[in-house]
């Protein structure tokens, strides 16, 4: 037994010993040089065509999600001067059983050309811009927003 081996617990391998079965690897299977640069060209062009083949149809997966995506963006009339409702995404950290992930109603000032449009908060007198996705139609009644306070008392 060796010193490494009982230092470490398994054996030791020089690079000398694994050059040397590597030689003799080679010397055994009697490798002909021109055989084998031409199989390892052939299984290089194989990988090319396997390679452009992913990329096509990469490609034509991402054409179809893209449509299918496409297809499922509901197309909106936004009026400028309608209520709407504007959804609330991060309301997912902290979920309320019975919240609502819809804030509102604001007044729709101006829609842009690609989708975003300006709202108003008519309690803050607050204009911001927000994506035009995550709005919807309010078809509520106007109700006045204001706190009404009733005082109870015992008859």
């Amino acid at each position: 037994m060796s010193p490494y081996r009982l230092v470490y617990g398994k054996a030791c391998h020089l690079p000398i010993e694994l050059e040397h079965k590597t030689f003799w690897a080679v010397k055994k299977l009697n490798f002909d040089l021109q055989k084998v640069g031409s199989t390892r060209l052939l299984q290089l062009n194989e990988l090319e065509e396997h390679r452009i083949f992913s990329y096509e149809s990469e490609k034509l997966y991402k054409e179809k999600t893209k449509a299918w995506h496409d297809k499922q963006i509901q197309k909106r009339e936004l009026i400028p001067g309608i209520e709407v409702l504007l959804f609330n995404s991060r309301l997912r950290l902290f979920p309320g059983k019975l919240k609502s992930r819809w804030s509102g109603p604001f007044k729709l000032v101006k829609v842009y050309p690609y989708g975003a449009v300006d709202l108003l908060d008519e309690r803050t007198g607050r204009e911001f811009k927000v994506n035009g996705q995550g709005v919807k139609q309010y078809w509520g009644e106007s109700v006045a927003r204001m706190k009404i306070t009733t005082i109870l008392s015992d008859p």
